[in-house]
């Protein structure tokens, strides 16, 4: 089941009991500086609109019901947050051509597996978004990188928690591979685009998927 709220995750896990997710893999903003000088953090976003994603970082208060609301945590973006003492670590490789962009991006974890990279292209990203429906988050992960993330961290049957949704690339990954995911987006516009994102992506899985069944009911037929 995949869960998508349009809604403020503070408001959420505050009803929630003590661990009541298994996995929790979140992306909050990150307020760079570097950006807001540059002005990346307010610029004009795929939806249409001016919008200050970036400079509203997550509290302490945040950061102690997403560990009181789940057992473990992938949280990206580690760097520029204060977080507890981990030998683990996850990179993201993005195999960035261009020298003034990130080459990588850096997330804290507590569940006990040696550092791992995961290599893929942000260029071949890019091309991707032209299948997928364009660029719809200025921070978009790749759906790959969730479909990565979940075969090594998570188990069969745990429920998995995002509390920043943004492009809704984790919704896609948790739909091919069966997991179990509430997923939030504060922004009104961004959630809209999202849910549109990902029904069109389940719309079309369950097209091929009626098709297969179709070709298999014939043959048996013959």
């Amino acid at each position: 089941m995949i869960e998508m709220l349009n809604m403020d995750c503070m408001e959420y896990m505050a009803g929630l009991p003590d661990k009541a997710f298994d996995l929790a893999i979140v992306d909050p903003p990150y307020n760079i500086v570097s950006q807001q000088k540059r002005g990346i953090g307010s610029r004009i976003d795929a939806t249409g609109k001016m919008n200050d994603w970036n400079n509203i970082k997550p509290t302490k208060e945040y950061f102690k019901e997403l560990f009181r609301v789940s057992k473990n945590q992938i949280i990206w973006g580690a760097n520029n947050f204060t977080l507890p003492e981990s030998e683990y670590f996850i990179v993201w490789d993005k195999m960035q051509s261009v020298e003034n962009f990130a080459s990588a991006e850096y997330a804290w974890t507590n569940c006990k597996q040696p550092a791992l990279v995961f290599r893929y292209s942000i260029h071949l990203e890019m091309s991707s978004r032209k299948v997928d429906g364009g660029k719809i988050h200025p921070t978009q992960k790749p759906v790959a990188l969730y479909k990565w993330l979940l075969s090594r961290y998570a188990k069969p049957g745990d429920r998995i928690l995002d509390t920043h949704g943004g492009s809704g690339s984790i919704c896609i990954a948790c739909h091919d591979l069966g997991y179990d995911l509430t997923w939030m987006e504060l922004d009104e516009d961004y959630y809209k685009a999202a849910c549109k994102r990902y029904q069109n992506h389940a719309a079309q899985c369950n097209l091929f998927d009626q098709k297969t069944i179709e070709k298999t009911e014939q043959g048996t037929l013959f």
